[in-house]
């Protein structure tokens, strides 16, 4: 089984692309899903316990813990060394659960690939890109975004050129879908064979 890392930085359309491998029958284990589920359960405790009235109602404001942590480098480095290990194991379990039911391809869709060192993990990494024209266009389209907030969130990203230069292979969605679904259609005939860990 081939083990896909999908990344891209935000605004570029990798949620989209995400849902593409899917409709054609992948595997697809959602990082920030898995957050969003562990926000709700297993993370409550002890990222309540690290970052004192960020839970309300048994469940993680994310709001107000992104408050808290995301102009705090040190406060950001504790966050994901509790919440990392949870989105692993959940990681873990898909791929598992992936190979018992005979998937030829599975896809970690990991936001932070590049920046949390994820590479080791996937056998091969599909970076989601944009004209930043395009990208600035969708992020400063969100609801609450503001050009300074955007400014903050790319500057904790690696930039999308490095990212592309790393990626064997890169999904453009400035063309449309439909370009970026025959780029997908392309990427899953690439990995048809064997994975390299069978």
């Amino acid at each position: 089984m081939w083990i896909l890392g999908l990344t891209g930085s935000i605004g570029m359309g990798k949620s989209a692309t995400a849902k593409m491998f899917r409709a054609l029958g992948v595997p697809v284990h959602d990082a920030d899903a898995a957050v969003h589920k562990l926000y709700a359960g297993a993370a409550v405790a002890p990222v309540e316990a690290a970052f004192p009235g960020v839970a309300k109602d048994g469940v993680i404001d994310r709001p107000a813990l992104s408050a808290r942590v995301l102009e705090d480098r040190e406060a950001m480095k504790r966050l994901e060394a509790i919440v990392h290990p949870l989105v692993r194991a959940e990681e873990t379990k898909f791929l598992d659960a992936a190979r018992r039911a005979g998937a030829r391809l599975a896809v970690l869709d990991i936001p932070l690939l590049f920046e949390t060192g994820a590479m080791g993990r996937v056998d091969a990494v599909a970076v989601v890109s944009a004209p930043l024209a395009v990208q600035r266009a969708r992020v400063l389209d969100r609801p609450g975004m503001t050009p300074a907030r955007f400014e903050a969130i790319l500057a904790k990203q690696m930039p999308d050129a490095e990212k592309r230069r790393r990626a064997h292979f890169v999904i453009d969605t400035g063309r449309g879908f439909e370009a970026a679904r025959n780029q997908v259609a392309g990427v899953m005939r690439a990995l048809a064979g064997p994975g390299p860990r069978e």
